[in-house]
């Protein structure tokens, strides 16, 4: 049996943070709401942000947490939040944070979809022009595959 690493119910199309640290706590949640991660892993992705930015550039940023909170994760999993205006990331401009939790290194194939898919400019827009939630699940539906 394999779990479904993105869930319809971990896409949300209007994020309600204004900071870096709501995001990541936001997109935490719904990872620990998910019962995909232990409360701690959020925490973990917290302390990992104020070592090195998890902003990845066109808009995305991907919090995860450290290798030291392994044993908070449940299941992998991914949370995705888009947000109607940008985020400060540390300089930089985030518009969609993607929170992901990772057991066996099964992150890593995640991260790969994750990133072709913000490098195409075209994908980003779209992923912008999105009306909903269930439009953003749908074009995100490869990282399930």
């Amino acid at each position: 049996m394999t779990d479904t690493i993105l869930d319809r119910a971990n896409v949300v199309a209007a994020g309600t943070a204004t900071t870096r640290e709501d995001a990541i706590r936001e997109a935490g949640e719904l990872l620990v709401r998910a019962g995909a991660v232990q409360p701690g892993y959020v925490d973990s992705m917290a302390q990992r942000e104020a070592t090195v930015s998890t902003s990845m550039g066109n808009g995305l940023a991907i919090p995860h947490g450290t290798n030291e909170s392994k044993d908070e994760i449940v299941r992998s999993a991914l949370s995705f939040i888009r947000y109607s205006s940008p985020l400060d990331w540390g300089g930089e401009e985030v518009r969609f944070v993607v929170g992901i939790a990772g057991r066996n290194n099964e992150h890593l194939d995640i991260l790969s979809k994750i990133a072709i898919l913000f490098s195409e400019e075209d994908d980003v827009q779209q992923l912008i022009d999105a009306p909903d939630a269930d439009a953003l699940f749908a074009l995100l539906g490869d990282v399930n595959d």
